[in-house]
């Protein structure tokens, strides 16, 4: 009677051994991501290998296993408690059945998508002190992943190269003066073997600069400095030298600001990259520029030449701004056919309302017009490439009311997709007015906010004075723009503000996170809801979609720790460990998956 026993012993052993076995072998045949690799990612669409999918950080996967047709049948295959602070707004990537993610501070997880378990987690232990230097939260959007290391930027400025099977740290540099109010929320990119890195802190008045570090070393290869330094002192380099002309009094004792805290993309063919700059420090340019200016690099996009960081041209979308209008909003690239003729195009909804289209090799302007609702300029004119401002809508001794957008943008953070089978961009977008006014009392104080306006107050704009019509008491929207003819094919209007980014595949579909915490799918030629699965949290950060094992999946990370709305480290303890309460947690779908957050989280 006792060999019944023992048998089932022998093949509990056996399954062990061979379960232990399979994991050993999987992680011996992790592939490091290499150049190749991150060339061809635009036609491979099993994998999602850095922050836009592929260079052009198009948001557009090949897949087509999950369509238009059968898109009703997705559900929750896994739902996993991340246990973070704060929201979450990070991309997360897919390598070899792993997936790489961050939450608050630039805390880093590695989990296998195949059993459902975390392999490792890294946290930089950011301290309370840097904490407080974060002007809007303590996120963080995404790693890097190259030759075999995740690269991910904290908090405070330090940029790390993470060991892609353990989690240990390689090498690691500050990349910030960790004196000063720098911040870093963004994603690096891997280009030509360089880390690519930006920064934020405009409001606490810093000077903005992009960075490119050794990925092997760590060594610094170049950086260049969105605005000039103290003219006083040598420029580093002819470009700073000619902007400094467009900045007046002494805007350097204030930093200048223009901090790069978003958008990289790049052109292997041309071999230029792609760098969207910020807002001033402080806002009100008669504070930081009072003989005026255009004040360069501000609220620009910038080409440079990879190997070396010189710049190869600047398009600057707001002049001298005033209003928080960054142009650190996702940059993509695209070859599309206007007027009978194949254009490289760069393409980019920043946060003032315009969409921009741009020879991405001259930085010629091709086109721009508003794809939301604004009323500080009546449009851009064609051959100066500048926006026709409004009057009024500057507040060098008084208040500037209405202004639409406000200081969060027609589109922010979150991310775009661009779809070449229907030939249409796909915008997460808000629509918003303020007041601003100016402070006659300001005095910069170092480790302040020192946007140098009096008040900003957002409310739900009248009918808009430029762009397309809004339904009142909907500030959220979805717009599939067409940047041929610079028009709105679609809109869907939520009730929503600041909602997440968006994915679009070769299904014909667009699915979209909302900040109510669903995530939807639509068509992506009409616009249509084809399904929709509220997820119990607050937030949604940006999907993707993959294959794994011959299955087409997707996965976003989403909720915000509903005691830590600010996400500080010091409280009382993270929501994220009610494990079916509203805390942040990544959510993956597939056909035929569960239809409640409950069924498909891991059994205790």
């Amino acid at each position: 009677m006792r060999y019944p026993n023992i048998l089932n012993c022998l093949l509990v052993a056996i399954s062990a051994v061979l379960a232990s076995g399979s994991r050993a072998t999987a992680q011996q045949k992790r592939t490091p991501v290499t150049d190749a690799a991150l060339r061809k990612a635009a036609s491979d669409g099993k994998e999602w290998l850095s922050y836009g999918r592929d260079y052009s950080e198009t948001r557009f996967s090949p897949l087509k296993q999950i369509d238009a047709t059968n898109v009703q049948q997705l559900g929750l295959t896994k739902v996993w408690p991340t246990d973070a602070l704060g929201a979450l707004e990070a991309t997360p990537l897919v390598h070899d059945g792993i997936l790489y993610g961050t939450v608050s501070y630039g805390i880093v997880f590695a989990f296998d998508l195949r059993t459902g378990e975390r392999i490792w987690q890294y946290d930089p232990q950011v301290s309370y002190e840097n904490q407080q230097k974060a002007c809007c939260g303590v996120v963080n959007r995404g790693v890097a992943l190259y030759q075999g290391r995740v690269y991910v930027a904290a908090l405070d400025g330090r940029l790390s190269a993470l060991d892609a099977k353990t989690g240990k740290v390689d090498w690691q540099v500050q990349t910030t003066p960790p004196d000063d109010w720098y911040t870093i929320t963004g994603a690096p990119r891997v280009i030509k073997g360089k880390v690519i890195i930006g920064n934020g802190g405009a409001e606490y008045a810093v000077r903005g600069f992009v960075s490119a570090y050794d990925a092997n070393t760590g060594k610094l290869a170049w950086r260049f400095y969105t605005v000039p330094g103290d003219p006083s002192k040598p420029f580093e380099n002819p470009e700073l030298e000619m902007a400094a002309k467009t900045w007046t009094g002494e805007w350097w004792k204030m930093g200048g600001g223009g901090t790069p805290w978003d958008a990289i993309a790049y052109d292997p063919e041309a071999d230029l990259m792609y760098v969207g700059s910020g807002n001033g420090g402080p806002w009100d340019r008669n504070l930081r520029s009072p003989g005026g200016g255009d004040n360069l690099f501000l609220s620009s996009i910038l080409a440079f030449h990879p190997d070396t960081g010189r710049l190869a041209w600047y398009y600057q979308t707001t002049p001298g701004d005033s209003w928080d209008y960054t142009a650190t909003q996702q940059i993509t690239l695209a070859d599309v056919r206007i007027n009978g003729t194949t254009r490289k195009l760069l393409m980019q909804a920043p946060k003032n309302g315009f969409f921009y289209v741009l020879d991405r090799i001259t930085g010629k302007l091709i086109s721009a017009e508003p794809y939301g609702s604004i009323t500080w300029a009546k449009g851009v004119d064609m051959k100066t490439g500048r926006p026709v401002e409004n009057e009024g809508v500057r507040y060098p001794k008084g208040t500037a009311i209405g202004v639409s957008p406000g200081p969060g943008g027609v589109h922010n953070w979150d991310p775009m997709a661009w779809d070449p089978l229907t030939g249409l961009m796909y915008i997460p977008g808000q629509i918003s007015t303020a007041t601003y006014a100016q402070r006659p009392d300001f005095a910069y104080k170092k480790g302040q906010w020192n946007s140098g306006v009096g008040f900003v107050t957002a409310t739900q704009p009248s009918p808009p004075a430029v762009g397309p019509a809004v339904a009142t008491g909907q500030p959220g929207f979805l717009t599939a723009w067409d940047p041929t003819t610079q028009k709105e094919r679609w809109r869907v209007n939520y009730k929503t503000l600041y909602n997440g980014g968006v994915v679009a595949t070769a299904g014909n579909l667009v699915f979209h996170g909302t900040a109510d915490g669903k995530l939807i799918a639509y068509s992506a030629d009409k616009g249509e809801k084809l399904w929709e699965m509220s997820l119990g949290v607050r937030n949604m950060a940006s999907p993707i979609t993959y294959e794994l094992d011959g299955k087409q999946y997707i996965a976003i990370l989403g909720g915000r720790a509903a005691n830590m709305a600010a996400g500080l480290r010091g409280g009382a303890g993270a929501a994220g460990k009610d494990q079916s309460g509203p805390g942040p947690k990544l959510f993956i779908f597939g056909l035929g998956g569960k239809n409640s957050v409950e069924d498909a989280l891991p059994k205790q």
